[in-house]
């Protein structure tokens, strides 16, 4: 999750609301025959996020990670599609008269080296914007790439319990925000039948075992951008020859803050954040660039649109107070509101309910969404209304102890985040293949 933060344990604190709605009569039936296939595949399942673990690739370089994942889809009876928007996997699988279900799973890791201490930690490396970097999974991608293959097992094996037709994808590169995007450029809706609904589920540091649904906006606005500061270079003792891209930069970061502190609403959610400086060589040369990347987050359109703007007149106003060319202002990439459909929302709640018991949290529209962002909201904005899970991760003791200690849970992005694969993967196949079979999907139109 170019995230990130998913229903991180704050979450919580969100108003909870108790139902007593019961399940579709068949559904118990189903949820035991599931628990048994998962009993019987879970090992695999796990061997499959352990090998993925310890070997992450990049947004747009997942190529051992889709060819893995296709090879599973095709032994599970799907019909695949390689290299859809790039490194992308489509799997379709036809049973019957029904509507067309969509079911995403992201797949790719982040350039961050490994603090967890795990047996099967990543020592991976790869290539990022030109550098060599670590790579990591510290977005729990792994987990979602194996919880796609056990729905894909599970409804390969439960063909007599729905009918219609599933539409997974392996999507690439949703950490910068873009894999959505490129899937869909592609004809993701195009060359394959476009759902009419779907699913997708996301593990967090959320206590292991709790499945969360958030009924309407569940995540935020993300817009990021290269801001170039043009300058002119020269020795470091004769600044008076030159344009100092360096403080311009500097004092871009701080002026661009009060858009937040002093133009935004203070009861409206909205975040800017810096998230590198890019400039020089040496202590002796005054360069003549200076790159900043920001970060905006936002959940209604007036503020987006409030920071779009006040970022750029910032960044324009301070080249002209250093006595500098206009600076390069460039678009690197963004998503809008995941917004989850409330009937569907509702409905999973019912029938999930049975299932999950007290473990299951609802979160109604009313409850902010997580600040954290998911380009999944590109096929909601695409015409497929849709529900995404959140999926706890930690080990209940685990947090306690954290707590006890007055240590915060590592969180999506950490170079500690660890969620455990057991139940975290189990809980997203039934979360989702229970829905399936259920029946939740949106109103009739």
């Amino acid at each position: 999750m170019a995230k990130h933060g998913l229903w991180v344990a704050a979450s919580l604190t969100l108003s909870l609301i108790a139902t007593g709605a019961q399940a579709a009569p068949d559904l118990g039936a189903a949820n035991t025959r599931l628990t048994a296939l998962l009993d019987k595949n879970y090992p695999a399942l796990e061997a499959l996020y352990k090998d993925l673990h310890q070997h992450p690739e990049l947004g747009m370089q997942e190529v051992r990670t889709a060819g893995i994942l296709a090879q599973h889809l095709r032994s599970a009876g799907f019909t695949v599609t390689e290299k859809v928007g790039g490194t992308g996997v489509v799997g379709l699988l036809k049973n019957g008269e029904g509507p067309t279900i969509l079911v995403r799973a992201d797949m790719d890791a982040l350039p961050i080296e490994e603090k967890t201490g795990l047996a099967w930690a990543s020592k991976a490396r790869a290539t990022y914007e030109g550098r060599d970097v670590p790579v990591m999974h510290a977005c729990g991608h792994d987990t979602h790439v194996a919880y796609l293959v056990g729905v894909a097992q599970a409804l390969d094996a439960m063909r007599d319990s729905w009918s219609g037709t599933v539409v997974l994808i392996g999507q690439p590169a949703e950490e910068p925000l873009i894999g959505a995007r490129a899937m869909l450029d592609d004809g993701l809706f195009t060359r394959f039948p476009k759902p009419d609904f779907g699913f997708a589920a996301h593990v967090s540091n959320l206590p292991a075992g709790v499945v969360a649904i958030k009924a309407g906006a569940g995540s935020s606005a993300s817009d990021s951008y290269s801001i170039t500061f043009h300058g002119r270079g020269g020795h470091g003792s004769m600044p008076a020859a030159t344009i100092d891209p360096i403080p311009i930069a500097a004092r871009f970061v701080t002026d661009t803050q009060v858009v937040i502190s002093r133009e935004k609403d203070p009861a409206a959610f909205g975040v800017l954040t810096i998230g590198a400086i890019n400039a020089g060589s040496a202590p002796n040369i005054i360069p003549d660039s200076a790159e900043v990347k920001v970060n905006l987050r936002s959940q209604s359109p007036e503020v987006r649109k409030l920071l779009q703007d006040g970022t750029a007149r910032v960044a324009k106003s301070a080249a002209a107070m250093g006595g500098a060319p206009e600076p390069t202002i460039r678009y690197l990439s963004g998503t809008g509101v995941l917004t989850n459909d409330e009937t569907m929302a509702n409905a999973a709640v019912a029938a999930l309910t049975p299932v999950f018991g007290k473990s299951l949290v609802f979160a109604p529209a009313s409850a902010p969404p997580m600040s954290g962002s998911e380009d999944y909201s590109e096929f909601v904005d695409g015409g497929v209304p849709s529900l995404f899970f959140g999926i706890g991760g930690y080990d209940p003791a685990v947090l306690a102890d954290l707590k006890a200690k007055g240590e915060p849970a590592p969180t999506n992005h950490s170079p500690f985040f660890a969620p455990k694969a057991e139940p975290a993967i189990r809980n997203a196949v039934t979360a989702i293949v229970l829905s399936i079979v259920g029946g939740v999907r949106p109103a009739a139109k």
